[in-house]
């Protein structure tokens, strides 16, 4: 038993040097985040932009009877070249030869008047009667005559064809016929960003799939002054030249405007931040051991980076690597 009173002392005096020694000990120091900087610098920008569209006829023509008539041939069909004056669809023409013989017999029948008055045998009254049915029916027998056979009124391509021999014309066109030379168009839809660049007479460089080794010459024609308020873009067209009608309408296009240059400053991509639950854009920029988040205005997309139109400065480090354990003020160590 007296063993064991020295034996608790020392293990009192042994416990109150392990407290004094573990109260006396240096906290250990928290790690920095470690970043990756780039130091960013001014570019010239290209304003260029590419649009996608697809080719329509410079010119459009529906092709349809003045009035409803049974289609007897259609002689054309989507696709098919066709020139001025050719005759595209036959209709019904069951009463275009009693219109003929009608016309034939008032024709006789001005004759026979202007002969009687030319030998004083007939009057004036007669002749102009005479000449007064004459007119409406040759009016009458054109009119029928061009419901029955349909030309072409210029030079292109059958585009559609809505109807079948046999089929009654209703609403629709029989044929729509677009001229595709010595010009095509295409119609492109240009943001409200770009919209103070664009002016008619600007030149438009056009390529197509199905010319890869060609580029094609065009010029912008026509801007709207209203906005589609469904994409909230401005339809402008842009008149592509053809004169050997190589390129046909339904083509899928690609139409760049140069815009000319810019300078600003160029962050790489991977250094831009999203804030969640909002559209806002940031960098973190490093200066003195510490970053700060800056709100960016984002400008043109570029191959691996983003033009800076505000918010980052020509010189700047900003942060490349890291950016999820930082904050605004945050101290931080370089990644060496």
């Amino acid at each position: 038993m007296r063993y064991l009173i020295p034996l608790a002392a020392a293990a009192i005096m042994l416990s109150g040097c392990s407290k004094k020694e573990a109260a006396t000990a240096a906290p250990e120091e928290e790690e920095l985040p470690l970043v990756e900087t780039d130091v960013v610098a001014v570019r010239e920008i290209p304003l260029s932009e590419t649009y996608t569209a697809n080719i329509e006829a410079e010119n459009l023509n529906n092709i349809a009877p003045a009035t409803p008539n049974r289609i007897r041939r259609i002689l054309v069909d989507v696709g098919d070249p066709v020139r001025r004056g050719q005759t595209l669809v036959e209709l019904d023409a069951a009463n275009i030869d009693q219109l003929k013989i009608q016309l034939d017999q008032i024709e006789r029948d001005y004759n026979r008047a202007a002969e009687l008055l030319r030998i004083g045998s007939g009057t004036q009254m007669a002749v102009e009667q005479a000449k007064a049915q004459l007119d409406a029916a040759r009016t009458q027998y054109q009119n029928a005559r061009e419901n029955t056979i349909l030309t072409s009124p210029v030079s292109g391509v059958v585009t559609a064809r809505n109807y079948d021999p046999g089929d009654m014309s209703g609403n629709l066109p029989i044929l729509s016929v677009g001229q595709i030379s010595p010009a095509v168009k295409a119609v492109i839809n240009v943001t409200e960003n770009d919209l103070t660049l664009v002016r008619r007479g600007m030149e438009a460089m056009v390529k197509f799939d199905a010319f890869p080794d060609e580029a094609f010459h065009g010029t912008v024609t026509r801007i709207s002054p209203a906005i589609d308020p469904a994409t909230r873009t401005f339809a402008t067209e842009v008149t592509i030249s053809n004169p050997k009608g190589e390129i046909k309408p339904g083509l899928f296009a690609y139409v760049t405007l140069d815009f000319g240059s810019r300078n600003n400053v160029v962050v790489p991509d991977r250094a831009v931040v999203k804030q969640t639950g909002s559209g806002n854009k940031f960098v973190y920029v490093y200066k003195g051991g510490k970053v700060s988040f800056n709100l960016v205005e984002l400008g043109r997309r570029l191959d691996s980076g983003y033009e800076i139109i505000s918010g980052v400065a020509d010189g700047d480090s900003v942060v490349i690597t890291g950016q999820s354990r930082l904050a605004d003020g945050v101290s931080v160590t370089l990644k060496k």
